[in-house]
């Protein structure tokens, strides 16, 4: 009596089960249709906007190691240079370009010591006189262009109020650490993705599904040879428009050229915005001389950016940058605005690598269409130490 009974109350049990399957709710048939839920949607949106929420607080941050993945492309770059010169492993290779470097940067701190203060300091002199000067010009036609507080002497207005004073140390200290630290980040980071960059290709491309881990390499090497082009192009550009700038300058005779080429050069790593700006110092320090010189100093700086800008930029980053210049000058504004100067500083790199991960992931893999890779050189991250 008792196995009936648990005979037919498993039976009954059996049959409940068959029918709540048989009667599965929709929710079920959404989940083994395909369709996602309305929770998992939901928490899909919630995963994202807290995704997006965490990056617009630590962007800073971010911004500081992309520019540390700059870094080390360019570390890369250069070992890579070095491979058929010198057969050494990879890390021999990356050592003896720190090294260089190194010593580079020694030079530079030793000899701009004792030239580049004298140098800036007599330039921001002549400029400061001639902003003066175009003050009273101004004045003459009832142009206030400096507002009413501008006055002749800084040091006066700087040392007249103890808290103004204290204010501004502060806010240059402030200042001068941030930028030491993020500077000092930069180079760390720089070195060690350089060091060892698969594993930390690989640590990031673990995150994916199994069968997309592939074609996720595929295109992080993509970006990675476009920042590397990107990098050398843009260090190429600087210093050949420093050392044209420089000699154009000496010739005509304006004070402190390697001063003033040096931040023509500078400039390009802004592009469109930053030559303009840098013709500014350019044309205050030629003023005092005349109108014969002003003249010859524009025009000269005028024909070297032209060349620059429209032949020989353009040869040395066509295979790295491809984005239309009015994007380029669009993404230069908005995240000047949003970030400040390292927005500005790294618009074009992010641009360029936006770029790709628009067309890998969403043009060619969503929407299936075919697009040749802009570069065929090896990518930055496939050579093995």
């Amino acid at each position: 009596m008792t196995a009936d009974r648990s005979t037919s109350d498993a039976w009954v049990g059996s049959e409940r089960v068959r029918g709540l399957v048989r009667n599965e709710s929709p929710i079920d048939e959404s989940v083994q249709s395909g369709r996602p839920s309305l929770l998992a949607i939901g928490l899909t949106v919630l995963v994202v906007a807290v995704a997006l929420f965490l990056v617009w607080q630590t962007v800073s941050s971010l911004l500081i190691v992309f520019a540390g993945v700059l870094f080390a492309a360019f570390l890369d770059a250069a070992a890579r240079a070095l491979a058929p010169v010198l057969p050494l492993s990879r890390v021999w290779r990356l050592t003896l370009v720190l090294l260089l470097l190194s010593a580079l940067a020694g030079f530079g701190l030793a000899w701009g010591t004792g030239k580049l203060p004298e140098q800036t300091r007599v330039l921001l002199k002549v400029m400061d006189a001639q902003v003066d000067i175009l003050q009273e010009h101004l004045l003459s036609y009832g142009v206030d262009l400096l507002g009413p507080e501008w006055g002749r002497d800084f040091a006066q207005w700087l040392f007249a109020d103890q808290g103004r004073f204290l204010s501004h140390a502060q806010f240059l200290l402030g200042g001068a650490s941030s930028l030491l630290t993020a500077v000092l980040v930069i180079l760390f980071l720089g070195i060690l993705f350089a060091f060892d960059p698969i594993s930390y290709r690989d640590s990031v491309v673990v995150l994916v599904r199994q069968s997309y881990r592939a074609r996720a390499r595929q295109v992080m090497d993509e970006m990675g040879t476009v920042m590397r082009l990107w990098f050398v192009g843009q260090l190429i550009r600087i210093i050949l428009m420093t050392l044209f700038v420089w000699l154009a300058l000496y010739l005509i005779g304006l004070p402190g050229p390697f001063v003033l080429g040096l931040q023509a050069g500078l400039s390009n790593f802004i592009p469109y915005l930053g030559p303009i700006v840098a013709a500014i110092p350019i044309a205050l320090v030629a003023m005092p001389l005349g109108a014969s010189p002003l003249i010859w100093a524009v025009a000269v700086y005028t024909i070297i950016q032209s060349i620059e800008g429209y032949v020989i930029g353009p040869l040395i980053q066509r295979h790295a940058v491809e984005t239309p210049p009015a994007w380029t000058l669009v993404a230069i504004v908005l995240l000047g605005a949003l970030f400040g100067v390292m927005g500005i500083a790294l618009a074009m790199p992010l641009v360029a690598v936006g770029r790709v991960a628009i067309i890998r992931l969403y043009v060619e893999d969503y929407l299936g269409d075919r697009i040749e890779p802009a570069t065929t050189d090896p990518p930055i991250l496939g050579e093995q130490p």
